[in-house]
């Protein structure tokens, strides 16, 4: 049956609708979308375009008004963009991008922090050490050796430590490397750990030799972990001499210090001496011991 001319007019008319309310749709979609870049250059998961689909599933519905159509793609893309930028910043949003130095507390608050272990000698020796003292500290561990030692991070944690990663290697040159290998070495670090302790928390990030970079202290955030400095280092792990170690630990402290040691890495005998000497005498002189400051989850 041929067409009659009202019915070649409804039906281009309908046509014309249709793809302006698509066009409008498209429009509406792109600004929206392009926002939901994750952090470091990382893209997250783009909003999907079912709104659009459903809008023009049928002629009927692309007769809906330019206006209406305008508005309700808006309001769809705007409520997915804004869940998945959420999700992708959710672990920064939680934790600071800056690197803490500070302890947790009051201006006569000290942190202890213990590097590079687990070690079979040396990381039990610091145990004692510690718990003579009171004292609890963050062992930032490498992650290989979390792995070959496993029963020793089960130890720190269960003297109710806190735990930090320390990269997967303790590459001291992965700041000068690609984002993915360092976003690799983070969070392979990071899952090494948390095998050996299934459920205890990895609650901060240490760069090997204190280099962050803009992007690992990215990646650190969006895993929920503080990058974590120091304010006070004795170089023992340089074995200066038990003296020299001394020396430079009660020089004049800042506020609320960050003490770097070393359980991992080498010979760490002037370590526990110092550690021995040095604890009784922050307590003596009033000095909690605490964690590193962290944002609260």
């Amino acid at each position: 049956m041929g067409m009659t001319t009202s019915s070649v007019r409804r039906r281009r008319a309908g046509s014309a609708v249709t793809a302006a309310v698509l066009g409008l749709l498209a429009a509406a979609a792109a600004p929206a979308l392009a926002a939901t870049d994750g952090p470091a250059g990382h893209p997250a998961a783009g909003a999907p375009a079912g709104s659009a689909h459903g809008a023009a599933r049928t002629e009927a519905q692309a007769h809906t008004t330019a206006q209406g159509a305008q508005g309700s793609a808006h309001g769809a893309v705007r409520t997915e963009a804004h869940t998945t930028a959420r999700g992708a910043v959710e672990g920064a949003a939680r934790t600071p991008l800056g690197i803490t130095r500070l302890a947790q507390g009051p201006g006569h608050a000290v942190a202890i922090t213990i590097d590079d272990g687990p070690d079979p000698r040396w990381t039990p020796q610091v145990l004692q050490v510690l718990r003579q003292n009171h004292v609890k500290a963050t062992f930032c561990m490498i992650g290989t050796n979390a792995q070959k030692y496993p029963e020793l991070v089960r130890a720190v944690a269960a003297d109710g430590h806190r735990l930090c990663d320390h990269s997967a290697d303790h590459d001291v040159t992965m700041d000068h490397k690609p984002v993915a290998y360092q976003r690799k070495q983070i969070l392979d670090g990071k899952a090494m750990i948390q095998k050996a302790v299934p459920g205890v928390a990895v609650d901060y990030y240490r760069a090997p030799g204190g280099a962050f970079t803009p992007d690992s202290r990215a990646v650190a955030t969006e895993s929920g972990m503080q990058p974590l400095g120091w304010s006070v280092d004795p170089k023992d792990w340089s074995r200066p001499g038990l003296p020299a170690i001394v020396s430079a630990v009660e020089g004049k402290l800042p506020q609320q210090p960050t003490v770097l040691f070393h359980d991992g890495g080498g010979d760490r005998s002037e370590t526990v001496a110092a550690l021995k000497q040095y604890l009784p005498w922050l307590s003596a002189r009033g000095y909690a011991f605490t964690f590193p400051v962290r944002a609260t989850p």
